[in-house]
C-alpha cells in the first residue's frame, strides 16, 4: 500500500463534503458499471478514515454483492466506491480538493476497457477475473 496523504473533497454543487486519508496510487476501473456512473472511466485512490461532513447529503447504491457507490443526493457526483461491509473505500479522484503528489498506478478489467480510449501511463493492469479473484481473497481495490 502506498503513503497516505490526508485530503478534503466535496461533489459538484458542495452539499456533500468529506475528508480521508488517501493513497497516493490512483486506480482506473474499465468495467461498464463504472463507466456508466463517472461517465468515463472511474480513477480513485484507496482511502481509509473517510469522514463525512453531512451523512444526509450522500446516498448509496449497492451495484454488486460487495460494493456500493456513493453519490452526492442533490447534484448526483460520484464521491466514492467501497465494499458494503465497510472494510475498504475508495475516493474518485474527480472529488478531490487538490490532486497533487497522486500518481496513476493500476488499470482494473482491462479486459472491459472500450478500444476509443488508451492511457500512454505505463500501469499495472487486471482482467475483470483477476480482480474478482483478489476481491475474494480478501484484497481488493476499486470497482465493481
Amino acid at each position: 500500500m502506498a503513503e497516505l496523504a490526508q485530503k478534503s473533497g466535496r461533489c459538484l454543487c458542495g452539499a456533500a463534503r468529506f475528508a480521508a486519508k488517501v493513497s497516493r496510487d490512483v486506480d482506473v476501473c474499465h468495467c461498464g458499471m463504472c463507466r456508466r456512473w463517472s461517465g468515463g472511466v472511474f480513477m480513485a485512490a484507496h482511502a481509509e478514515d473517510v469522514s463525512i461532513e453531512d451523512d444526509s447529503s450522500i446516498g448509496a447504491y449497492r451495484s454488486s454483492d460487495y460494493g456500493e457507490r456513493v453519490f452526492c443526493k442533490t447534484c448526483g457526483s460520484s464521491l466514492f466506491w467501497r465494499m458494503q461491509d465497510g472494510s475498504s473505500a475508495h475516493v474518485a479522484v474527480s472529488a478531490l480538493d487538490d490532486m497533487s503528489g497522486l500518481a496513476f498506478a493500476n488499470q482494473i478489467f482491462i479486459d472491459e476497457k472500450p478500444s476509443l480510449y488508451d492511457f500512454a501511463n505505463s500501469t499495472r493492469t487486471m482482467t475483470g477475473a483477476e480482480f474478482v479473484a483478489m476481491v475474494e481473497a480478501g484484497q481488493e481495490q476499486a470497482g465493481g
